[in-house]
């Protein structure tokens, strides 16, 4: 699918590819309920729009919600957007149209079908994330895990029984850590995906600081990619 992405949108790169094929062996009913968290330029929200899902996108940037929803515009492709952080603006049970200052009120649960997510995985320096900039597509504090953790958290409970998460990591940031966190959280665990691949411009620029910090050994160029699938009973 040709996708506009104008400069400072997160593109579809290696890590999408491989979440789309993911996604690509879930059987889904038509009118699943999607979460996209993180859309960027709203790949993954597209493609399990065209299959029939009712798919809400969700991100920090709204240079990325823009880009999205003009894709599924471009595409005729229904799409939800809302602003926010993680799952924090999700529309409510009841009111799938609920503006975006609605918040999650104190019980309630929220029943997805299928939630997606290429949130920033990459370990930086920084400890914690950029305040603003296309960095923070990608920076996730020094071990990488510091959306990743907040997801593990937040996702299980907004999975309807039977629900699927579809989340994709770099080895560096310790896939087994989603997986036990998983787990602990009820879901059924495993990886669905993996492939190796090389170090692009951010990893590459880093590579020095991986090594003083014991992320990846001397002379490493290349980075394993991980699709965690965990199912709620």
């Amino acid at each position: 699918m040709l996708l506009l992405r104008p400069p400072g949108v997160y593109p579809a790169q290696g890590d999408t590819a491989l979440l789309l094929d993911a996604l690509g062996r879930e059987p889904l009913r038509p009118d699943a309920r999607c979460l996209d968290i993180g859309t960027g330029c709203g790949a993954l929200a597209l493609a399990a729009a065209r299959r029939g899902c009712r798919v809400t996108a969700v991100d920090l940037s709204r240079l990325s919600l823009a880009t999205a929803w003009l894709n599924a515009h471009l595409h005729r492709l229904p799409l939800r957007v809302r602003h926010g952080d993680l799952t924090t603006p999700e529309p409510t049970p009841t009111d799938p149209a609920a503006p975006d200052s609605s918040a999650p009120g104190p019980g309630a649960r929220y029943r997805y079908d299928l939630v997606l997510s290429n949130p920033p995985y990459v370990p930086s320096p920084r400890p914690g994330p950029p305040p603003s900039g296309p960095a923070r597509a990608w920076d996730a504090g020094p071990d990488g895990r510091l959306l990743l953790d907040r997801l593990c958290r937040r996702v299980p409970p907004l999975l309807a029984p039977g629900g699927v998460l579809l989340l994709v990591q770099s080895s560096l940031a310790r896939p087994d850590a989603t997986v036990r966190q998983l787990r602990a959280a009820g879901l059924r665990t495993s990886v669905a995906a993996r492939r190796l691949q090389g170090f692009g411009p951010v990893m590459t620029a880093r590579a020095p600081w991986f090594e003083r910090v014991g992320l990846i050994e001397p002379g490493v160029r290349t980075e394993e990619l991980v699709v965690i699938r965990g199912v709620r009973d």
